[in-house]
């Protein structure tokens, strides 16, 4: 795999862009967001169209959301890239990426869910690493939204690691029961499948991919990993490691459905199948997760995955 464009370290104090490349966000939950960011030091600066509202659900036409986003990765006084939120939208974005100017001016940008489309369409181009990570108004907004180290870790380019006290726990071991090592990939399930068969379509061969998703049926996740494996993207996969899959439920079904339906579905995977890490759409403390970078993953009663690479240039 080529070299990763790794961005500068960075730290509490530096500017950080806020912008909305999805849809409009809540204006109060932002600004506690954006307080939220101050209180840790941070110099958060609001995009132009960050809370434009319009055409339809978007924050913006295409091209205004292209602007901040562009004009966020040209500053090179900002360190950090937040998204505000998710939603829909970021794939109209992927045709009209400069990615001239973003790999010029590489920077940490920070999201998951609908934003999983920008960031590894960013990851499979230019091989930057994405930070599957907090927002501004879903985990800055809210207390107790963000894991602080795994965040501040991620920015400053030291290894960490998580397991069970980040939700991690063991669905199946894999054949082999050593620890399996991987390029760290991954993001909103809904998402990777969306981009199947377009131009964008995600690169899984060979790396421990992370799977996670929101208010999803347990026959809707069976039906997209039934989707993910027609499509050959699980071949050479090393691992799997599925997020909280917070309220991933169906009225009246036992609680154990879920794990019921994922290792059904995956019962020809040979790798390790691990679940309930909490980054991205999560009940609290948001992991950040640098994706692209070298990994390992211990599928035992006490699961962990380590980050071996830092996704920063120190």
């Amino acid at each position: 795999m080529a070299e990763l464009l790794k961005p500068r370290a960075a730290a509490v104090g530096v500017r950080a862009a806020i912008v909305s490349p999805a849809s409009t966000p809540d204006a109060a939950k932002v600004e506690r967001g954006m307080e939220a960011l101050r209180h840790l030091g941070f110099l958060p600066m609001q995009a132009p169209h960050m809370l434009t509202r319009g055409p339809l659900y978007f924050a913006g036409t295409a091209e205004q959301r292209l602007l901040d986003l562009h004009a966020a990765f040209a500053d090179d006084t900002i360190r950090v890239v937040f998204a505000t939120r998710g939603g829909y939208g970021s794939n109209y974005l992927l045709e009209g990426l400069d990615m001239d100017v973003i790999a010029e001016h590489p920077k940490p940008l920070f999201g998951y869910s609908d934003l999983t489309a920008v960031q590894v369409t960013l990851l499979d181009t230019l091989n930057l690493p994405s930070f599957h990570g907090p927002m501004v108004s879903p985990d800055f907004g809210r207390e107790d939204g963000v894991h602080l180290p795994s965040l501040l870790a991620a920015l400053a380019g030291e290894p960490y690691k998580v397991g069970k006290a980040e939700g991690l726990r063991l669905l199946r071991s894999g054949i082999d029961v050593q620890p399996v090592r991987g390029i760290l990939y991954g993001g909103c399930l809904s998402i990777l499948v969306a981009m199947l068969g377009t131009a964008f379509e995600p690169q899984t061969e060979g790396k421990l991919l992370f799977l996670e998703d929101v208010s999803t049926k347990p026959f809707q996740i069976d039906r997209m990993l039934w989707q993910l494996k027609q499509s050959e993207k699980l071949d050479g996969v090393k691992g799997i490691i599925f997020g909280e899959m917070l309220d991933c439920t169906s009225p009246g079904a036992r609680p154990e459905l879920l794990d019921e339906v994922i290792l059904s579905a995956l019962e020809d995977f040979e790798g390790p199948i691990v679940i309930g890490l909490r980054s991205g759409h999560v009940s609290r403390a948001n992991v950040t997760l640098t994706m692209g970078v070298d990994a390992e993953l211990n599928a035992t009663l006490d699961p962990e995955l380590r980050l071996l690479e830092p996704a920063v240039a120190r």
